[in-house]
C-alpha cells in the first residue's frame, strides 16, 4: 500500500462506513432467527439455517472473490460486493409473498456473497493504513461501527417483528419484512454508486512482487504460512462463538421464559459489550499490552464467562452471555493482522483464506442448535463454546509463532 499517512483518515472514513453497512446487515440475523422461527414453526436447527446459509457463502465464495479483486481491484469489488447484497434483499419480497422459508435462506445467501467480496476487500485496509502494531486498534475503531450498527439494526427490526405482534396470519406476519428490505436494497444501490465515483480510496497493492523466506526455506505457496493456516482456524472458532452470542441469545431468552417484546433486546447487550470492548482495546493496545496478550486474556475470560452462564439461571445467565461480547470483541482485530504477517505478495489470498474463516458463523450455529435439541437444553448447548475458546488460547500463546511447519 502506497499511502501518506496524513491521507490515512479520509480512506479509514469510507471503510468505516462500510463497517456499520455490514454490522447493521449481519446482527439483524439474531432477530430473524427468532421471527422465523416463529413464523415458520422451527426448531432450534432449522432455525439457525439463518446463519447458515449468510456465513457459508464466506467459505464458497471467500477463493472466488480474490480473483474478483485481482481482476476489477478492492475499490470497484466494493461496488460489486454491495449490488449483489442488494440482489440479496431485494429477494426477500418474492419470499415473504409467497412465505417460502428456502427462498429466504437464498436471500441470505446472496447477501453474504456480497458481504465475503466487501469484506475481503476492506480488512485488509484496515491493517495497513497505518503501522501494523496498532492494527488491532484501528480495526476496533471498525468494530465500534459495526457493532453500533448492529444496536440500531436490532432495535429497529426487533421493533418491525418481534414487538408487541398484530399479525394474524402468516401472510400478515411475514409481509413486516418487505418494507424494510425494500429500504435497504435502495440504500445498498445508493452506496454501490457513491463508492464506485469516490476519489478517497486508494488501491490496494501487494506489499512484494518475490516470494518471502525465512531462513533457508523459500515460501512459493499459501499454505507454507503456518501462522495463516492456524489463524484460518483460530477465526473459524472466533466467529462461530461471537455468532452463537450475537445470535442465539433472543431466543434463549425466550426459551427461558422472557417474553418476545423483552428479549428482542437482549441481542443489544452483547453488541454493547462488545463496543465496551473495542474502546478498551483502543485506549490499551498496543501502548500497554500487546495484541497477543489481549487475545489471550480474552480466551480465557470466554471461557470463565460461558462456564458461569452454564451454571446459572434466568437474566444472570444472560447477561453471561452478553458479556461475551466483551470477550470477543478485539478477537478479529489480533487475530488477523497476527495471520497475514509477511505474507508478501500472497496477501489477497491470504486474506481470501482468513474471509473463508467467517464459516465458523455458519457451521457452528447448527451445531450448537443441534447439542440444543438433542440435549433438550439450550443452556447446556452453550458447553460447545468452551474448546472453541481453548483454540483461540493456544493460537495466541503459540500457534500465531509459528513460521515453519
Amino acid at each position: 500500500m502506497t499511502q501518506k499517512k496524513d491521507n490515512y483518515l479520509g480512506p479509514l472514513v469510507l471503510i468505516g462506513v462500510l463497517f456499520f453497512i455490514l454490522g447493521f446487515i449481519t446482527w439483524v440475523n439474531g432477530t430473524l432467527i427468532t421471527f422465523f422461527k416463529k413464523a415458520f414453526g422451527l426448531d432450534n436447527a432449522s432455525s439457525y439455517l439463518v446463519t447458515f446459509a449468510f456465513f457459508i457463502s464466506y467459505t464458497l465464495m471467500a477463493i472466488p472473490s480474490s480473483e474478483v479483486l485481482k481482476r476489477v481491484g478492492f475499490k470497484n469489488g466494493m461496488s460489486l460486493g454491495l449490488l449483489v447484497m442488494a440482489v440479496g434483499t431485494i429477494i426477500f419480497v418474492p419470499a415473504a409473498k409467497t412465505a417460502s422459508y428456502g427462498i429466504f435462506l437464498v436471500g441470505l445467501f446472496a447477501i453474504g456473497i456480497g458481504l465475503t467480496i466487501l469484506q475481503t476487500a476492506i480488512n485488509p485496509y484496515v491493517t495497513i493504513l497505518g503501522p501494523r502494531e496498532s492494527a488491532a486498534a484501528r480495526i476496533s475503531f471498525m468494530g465500534i461501527a459495526n457493532k453500533g450498527a448492529g444496536i440500531i439494526s436490532q432495535v429497529v427490526f426487533g421493533g418491525l417483528l418481534l414487538a408487541g405482534s398484530t399479525a394474524t396470519t402468516q401472510a400478515e406476519e411475514l409481509d413486516k419484512v418487505v418494507g424494510p428490505y425494500l429500504t435497504l436494497t435502495a440504500i445498498l444501490i445508493g452506496l454501490a454508486v457513491l463508492i464506485k465515483l469516490s476519489k478517497g480510496l486508494p488501491e490496494v497493492e501487494e506489499e512484494e512482487d518475490k516470494p518471502v523466506s525465512k531462513g533457508d526455506v523459500t515460501k512459493s505457496s499459501i499454505f507454507q504460512f503456518p501462522n495463516l493456516i492456524l489463524g484460518v482456524a483460530a477465526l473459524f472458532c472466533y466467529v462461530g462463538v461471537e455468532v452463537i452470542a450475537g445470535d442465539t441469545i433472543i431466543s434463549y431468552g425466550v426459551d427461558l421464559g422472557f417474553p418476545e417484546e423483552e428479549a428482542r433486546l437482549f441481542g443489544t447487550y452483547t453488541l454493547v459489550a462488545m463496543m465496551v470492548g473495542y474502546v478498551t482495546g483502543i485506549v490499551l493496545i498496543p501502548k500497554f499490552v500487546s495484541q497477543q496478550i489481549w487475545l489471550k486474556l480474552s480466551a480465557v475470560f470466554g471461557i470463565l464467562v460461558t462456564i458461569a452462564a452454564i451454571f446459572s439461571s434466568g437474566f444472570t445467565s444472560v447477561f453471561c452471555i452478553a458479556l461475551l461480547g466483551l470477550s470477543n470483541a478485539i478477537m478479529w482485530g489480533a487475530i488477523w493482522p497476527l495471520a497475514i504477517d509477511g505474507l508478501g505478495k500472497f496477501i489477497k489470498t491470504g486474506a481470501a483464506l482468513l474471509i473463508m474463516g467467517i464459516s465458523g458463523g455458519a457451521i457452528l450455529p447448527l451445531v450448537y442448535g443441534a447439542l440444543a435439541d438433542s440435549m433438550g437444553s439450550t443452556q447446556n448447548a452453550y458447553v460447545l463454546m468452551i474448546p472453541l475458546y481453548l483454540y483461540v488460547y493456544y493460537y495466541a500463546v503459540w500457534g500465531q509463532k509459528k513460521r515453519i511447519w
